[in-house]
């Protein structure tokens, strides 16, 4: 887990075919974004601004994916009634949307007989996987960067089989 590993980025700009990405916290304690979190409990206000600093990076990289042909899709398993937090993911999804991704929710009870990876990912082109590791209270810990194949094979089934089950971001209702 070296600083010297491929970022994101990185791996989306060597990125040919497409880039998943399974979600399967109720909770992220992501650093960067707990101020923003917190106004938005307070407030119900949101940057879903997608030209806005905290945004304008991550579009233009999904943009850019976008416009070479990658397809980006996102999926989210989420326990019901939803956290907070996955109210707050609800709520600037459409940034996600905007940017090119496609978004999709699935409740972990349909979850239940898929054979999932124990960690988050990123699946790159069906062979580089970039795990995501993150503490009990869902704090970033680190990543690793993985192409074994029979990995990259769990990924990619429990990703299309969520895709599946899951229901598109515009007609998800968190409520």
């Amino acid at each position: 887990m070296s600083s010297s590993e491929p970022t994101i980025a990185d791996l989306m700009s060597q990125c040919t075919r497409s880039a998943v990405h399974l979600e399967m916290r109720d909770q992220y304690g992501v650093a960067a974004e707990a101020e923003d979190f917190q106004a938005w409990l307070e407030t119900g206000q949101l940057d879903v601004d997608p030209a806005s600093p905290d945004w304008a990076p991550w579009v233009a990289l999904v943009s850019q994916a976008r416009a070479r042909g990658i397809t980006v899709r996102r999926a989210r398993i989420v326990s019901e009634p939803v956290s907070d937090y996955i109210r707050y993911e609800h709520a600037s999804t459409n940034v996600n949307l905007q940017a090119g991704e496609d978004v999709r929710w699935l409740p972990r009870r349909r979850a239940s007989d898929i054979a999932l990876p124990g960690n988050d990912f990123w699946l790159f082109d069906d062979t580089v996987i970039r795990w995501g590791y993150f503490s009990g209270n869902g704090a970033m810990i680190g990543h690793e960067i993985s192409d074994e194949p029979s990995a990259a094979k769990l990924c990619s089934e429990a990703f299309n089989t969520v895709w599946s089950r899951a229901t598109p971001h515009v007609q998800y209702d968190i409520h």
